[in-house]
């Protein structure tokens, strides 16, 4: 049986048996909502249920108002002014009944805010749970799956759902709602006419079923249309934000960014016009029965009436008891299809809550060596990317000795960085197995093992944050550690350029906020450099972490970096032959294999590849 996401996917409207299965989804629904706030969860169904009761009492109340006017003119009592009438008292019962309906409007009222005053809080605390959770799941899964465009397309999905399914709470509770209040309309009418309110069922019944089939088309047009949900997020978030300002004024992309969204959003404007046409014409055919059964019944009503059988209260009663309740039953069917349309949006949300990483803990991990002894040895590693054909590595035997400096070097492409992942566990193996300690990675506690490798990427993350924030994030426990911050600072030679800064490592950097300062790309570096020494992990590891800096800070943090690597296991990636030259050992990689491992004077001595891209990067200075 394919799921309601199957079924989008294909391109075909979920069937009837889908969408009442994606009613699963309200039970977990509901938990989640429970457990945000007991408290306002019960408030809001408690008013909800006073208010139910309030319509059918309300037109009771003015039934009996006309009934008691109409007695009072038959009466003739003859009064010459309002003061003698009410000395009378004959108008007394008159007077309460109108005092009451008032009392019913004011109290449905108040009650309508009161509920809409729960339903609020209760929305946002909902927004803001699931959304951490959202966030605390994603955290867990592999980085291959946010590599993933499926994945992608999943969360952005997900992260939808968190912020547009809390309308699905106040129609579930609203449907609660209106059943009762249908259930006490009911009451009230079968002394009358029961075989009326089976005539306004039947008669809704196509309306029913032709919102449910909107409702399914809505959601498989949104799902099928996630990708370009995601490019125009994309191009709209590129042609106007501070990162790319500058590529776009230069060559000119203003207008080729505009053509590309004006372009998709037409298409997704298009897609969506045809449907909503089709809903609004099939939607004001399939009501106009709804609306024929409502007549029906009102001229059996006036007929009834004026045979005498009822009272003139009595008419008034039953045709505003019988509109209403049309309404209520039209509102319950249609609502009962967008529950179920919604249900079927749910399951965007617990199918990614439903992802389970790969990479995890062992249930009883070896203790972590402190400190590392041996240090690491890879045996016949290979590692393909999903869906890939070729292996981005493949035999990689070699030892990465406990206190050495080991350089990577290759040609993009080669594999080092996917080594790297390997090494911190971001990634495992296909094929072989990575040792420490004479122990396989996985037999240690993820997070221990990450907590001792510091790493930074050339693609780091430019954290919108203050400066000392910034540098904190490596290790979050030490975040309000002001002295290891500042030594962090110093050690990546960050410090010079945070002392720059107007309020220094209270200084909130970058230009996405009022108050930022923006750093050039080496100033970036050398803060992100600090972020890895922040760690005071065992392990180093730095990709490409120079390719911003000029010649001076780049030698000055190559020296630097040497000082502190002293009695830490160092991987070092550069494509500059000058900084891997001051490793211990170089690992060349090619097409994701090792092809010769030694010093930079061996490797050169040998000639091959090593030699060969020296000699090219060393004639760009000739």
């Amino acid at each position: 049986m394919a799921s309601p996401s199957a079924a989008a996917r294909t391109g075909k409207s979920p069937s009837l048996r889908e969408r009442f299965e994606a009613m699963r989804n309200l039970p977990p629904f509901l938990r989640m909502v429970w457990s945000t706030s007991p408290w306002l969860t019960v408030g809001s169904l408690g008013l909800r249920l006073v208010k139910a009761l309030l319509p059918v009492a309300t037109l009771y109340v003015g039934k009996l108002i006309i009934d008691e006017t109409v007695r009072l003119v038959g009466a003739g009592p003859g009064f010459d002014s309002l003061s003698q009438a009410l000395a009378s008292g004959q108008l007394s019962r008159l007077a309460e009944l109108l005092l009451l309906e008032f009392a019913l409007a004011i109290g449905s009222d108040l009650l309508g805010r009161l509920i809409s005053y729960a339903d609020t809080l209760l929305s946002e605390l909902f927004t803001n749970a699931t959304s951490i959770r959202l966030m605390e799941h994603a955290a867990t899964l592999d980085l291959e799956d946010f590599e993933d465009p499926d994945l992608q397309d999943k969360l952005d999905r997900a992260r939808r759902q968190t912020m547009g399914r809390m309308n699905l709470l106040s129609q579930l509770f609203g449907q609660v709602q209106d059943a009762i209040t249908v259930v006490s309309f009911g009451i009230g009418l079968l002394a009358y006419a029961p075989w009326l309110i089976v005539l306004l069922m039947v008669a809704l019944v196509p309306a029913f079923i032709g919102e449910a089939h909107f409702s399914a088309l809505g959601y498989s047009l949104n799902f099928q249309w996630t990708p370009e949900r995601r490019q125009l997020e994309y191009v709209r978030q590129t042609g106007a934000s501070v990162e790319t300002a500058k590529e776009v004024k230069i060559f000119n992309l203003h207008r080729f960014l505009i053509d590309r969204y004006r372009t998709l959003s037409l298409k997704l404007f298009d897609a969506n016009r045809v449907l909503a046409k089709r809903r609004a014409i099939w939607g004001t055919a399939l009501a106009g029965l709804g609306s024929l059964g409502y007549y029906v019944a009102y001229a059996y009503i006036a007929w009834r009436t004026v045979k005498g059988d009822f009272s003139i209260g009595d008419l008034t009663f039953l045709a505003g008891s019988f509109l209403r309740l049309r309404q209520l039953l039209e509102g319950l069917l249609v609502g009962f299809s967008q529950v179920a349309g919604q249900a079927l949006y749910l399951d965007d949300l617990f199918s990614f809550f439903a992802i389970q990483p790969e990479i995890v803990s062992p249930a009883s991990p070896a203790p972590f060596p402190m400190p590392i002894r041996q240090g690491f040895v890879f045996e016949n590693v290979g590692f393909r990317y999903p869906d890939a054909q070729h292996w981005a590595v493949r035999h990689l035997d070699f030892e990465l000795k406990a206190g050495e400096v080991l350089a990577l070097v290759g040609e993009n492409g080669a594999g080092k960085t996917t080594l790297v992942k390997l090494l911190a566990r971001l990634y495992d193996p296909d094929e072989g197995r990575i040792l420490l300690d004479g122990r396989d990675l996985r037999d240690y506690d993820l997070d221990e093992l990450r907590a001792n490798i510091g790493v930074i990427f050339q693609d780091f993350v430019r954290y919108y944050l203050t400066a000392g924030e910034n540098i904190g994030v490596g290790r979050i426990e030490a975040m309000d550690d002001t002295a290891r911050i500042r030594q962090a600072a110093h050690s990546a030679l960050a410090d010079q350029v945070i002392q720059a800064l107007p309020a220094g490592y209270d200084q909130l950097i970058g230009r996405r906020f009022k108050t930022g300062v923006d750093l050039s790309g080496g100033q970036w570096q050398k803060v992100a450099i600090a972020r890895a020494y922040m760690r005071r992990a065992q392990v180093m590891i730095l990709d490409e972490p120079t390719a911003a800096l000029d010649a001076r800070s780049e030698f000055e943090v190559f020296q630097r970096f040497r000082e502190l690597s002293a009695q830490r296991t160092a991987v070092l990636i550069s494509h500059r032959f000058s900084s891997v030259r001051m490793a211990d050992r170089i690992l060349v990689l090619h097409l994701g294999r090792i092809e010769a491992v030694g010093t930079h004077e061996s490797l050169l001595a040998a000639g091959g590849r090593y030699a060969e891209l020296f000699e090219l990067q060393a004639a760009g200075y000739r």
